[in-house]
């Protein structure tokens, strides 16, 4: 393990990541189906990306290739996105330690302080949800902290491609890349087919795919415009005012002091890092003004970063001796037991609000399986696919696209409108107790489907 500490650590986290999947009897959420579908659509060549969820390449890089291997799909990529949130643990750690440098006999004091920003890390809001809900987010948060890492441990070109594939999930990312490629084009010329390559790739899949499978290359900026979730006044201290929940008070205060003592020690990592942060927030407010969502989860990278930032100030207290004379050396470790202290009763309450969570997943899933059951006890989804426009609420559309085996666009969500044109339907409505399905036809004209149960 110490021969291949990243094999080692990479193979651990997967285990883990495994277990967790299976332990946790969660499905994914409604935008990481909708990618399922992509990958088996795209292996039968039908692919439609005009329908929610928003065109994002991130995860058809990996749904297409885990379509080949049939339902085997939705775990892997389950798994695949647990670990990868998972690893953004261990990036916050490094960062942590190399920015904080700490001299051997205090090399404890480091260790403590990437400790605590990895287990920050996993104090998001709502981090855990989207972690077993397996939706990229988390993934791109990995991705960005991997980015930053390697560039502090002078891999550039690591650096690029992790930053290539953050930016195939979030169009926020693409300043921060744009940057990082005018400086290694100017300060390392053997990268520059490297970095040509990267941009060709985003622009390839980022508008390529969309152009060639939907009405418009740019459908994935068309489908997030007019969202019910964007900010419809006050957009700018929205956008802050989500940003500034994703993290406790202790954690962002601790943040705050490591930007203050990196003033005094001109230590400029760390004030690029805070930077960033604020970089960030002020993409996601143009584009909350230009009408997009500007969700509390699109800026997790940041608050991803401002945890950071609090482990490099709990480092620093634990080995800077104070500059005020008569403050005793142990300060800084009593500052650091007083934050740890104070996120205590935050821990608790996420854990809790987490429980209750998995314990509504659970009948979630339970829900999804009875549907795979009442499909399969009337003959199947070819069967019910040839009877008509399947219908069912908008929470379920992607999760009964992939159940059926076709794209998004082909199942409705619209009850009267659809009754009310006469052609053949097929309704998938969810019983009120959340046990078991009524699955009816209307408007049949095939004998075989008029021996389904018909709705009145």
């Amino acid at each position: 393990m110490r021969r291949h500490p990243w094999w080692s650590t990479a193979i651990g986290i997967t285990l883990l990541s495994t277990v967790l999947v299976f332990w946790a009897q969660t499905r994914p959420g409604f935008d990481p189906y909708g990618w399922l579908v992509w990958g088996h659509q795209t292996l039968s060549g039908s692919l439609d990306t005009n329908a929610a969820p928003s065109w994002k390449p991130l995860p058809y890089l990996f749904t297409v290739p885990y379509a080949l291997a049939g339902h085997y799909e939705l775990r892997l990529w389950m798994i695949t996105a647990t670990a990868v949130a998972l690893a953004g643990t261990v990036f916050a750690g490094r960062i942590t330690y190399c920015v904080v440098d700490p001299p051997p006999e205090r090399r404890w004091a480091g260790i403590l302080a990437a400790v605590f920003a990895g287990a920050a890390l996993l104090g998001l809001e709502d981090y855990f949800h989207y972690i077993l809900s397996s939706q990229s987010d988390p993934m791109i948060v990995t991705l960005v902290l991997g980015a930053i890492d390697c560039h502090l441990y002078k891999r550039p070109r690591a650096a690029f491609v992790l930053g290539v594939l953050a930016a195939l999930g979030r169009p926020e990312v693409w300043p921060f890349l744009a940057a990082y490629s005018l400086w290694m084009w100017l300060k390392l010329p053997k990268t520059r087919i490297l970095v040509g390559a990267g941009w060709v790739v985003i622009v390839a899949l980022w508008f390529g795919i969309p152009a060639l499978t939907s009405r418009s290359p740019f459908v994935a900026a068309t489908n997030a415009l007019g969202s019910g979730r964007r900010l419809t006044s006050d957009k700018i201290f929205g956008t802050v005012g989500r940003f500034l929940g994703l993290n406790e008070l202790p954690i962002e205060l601790a943040a705050l002091l490591a930007v203050v003592i990196a003033g005094f020690r001109r230590d400029w990592t760390t004030l690029a890092l805070a930077a960033g942060v604020v970089l960030w927030v002020c993409v996601e407010i143009a584009f909350a003004l230009h009408g997009w969502p500007g969700l509390a989860r699109y800026m997790f990278e940041a608050g991803g970063v401002v945890v950071v930032l609090a482990g490099i100030a709990v480092g620093r207290l634990l080995i800077d001796r104070p500059p005020w004379s008569g403050v005793p050396g142990w300060a800084g470790a009593a500052v650091v037991a007083v934050l740890v202290v104070s996120l205590l009763p935050a821990a608790l309450s996420r854990a809790r609000t987490e429980h209750k969570d998995l314990h509504e997943q659970h009948a979630r899933t339970a829900e999804i399986n009875d549907l795979t059951t009442a499909i399969d006890q009337l003959g199947g989804g070819a069967r019910l696919r040839a009877c008509g426009e399947p219908l069912t609420r908008l929470e379920y559309q992607t999760m009964l696209a992939y159940t059926l085996k076709v794209n998004v666009s082909r199942v409705g969500f619209k009850y009267g409108q659809a009754i009310a044109h006469g052609n053949p339907i097929v309704l998938f409505t969810p019983l009120p107790s959340g046990v078991g399905w009524v699955i009816q036809a209307m408007h049949q004209t095939s004998p075989a489907c008029k021996s389904l149960p018909q709705a009145s």
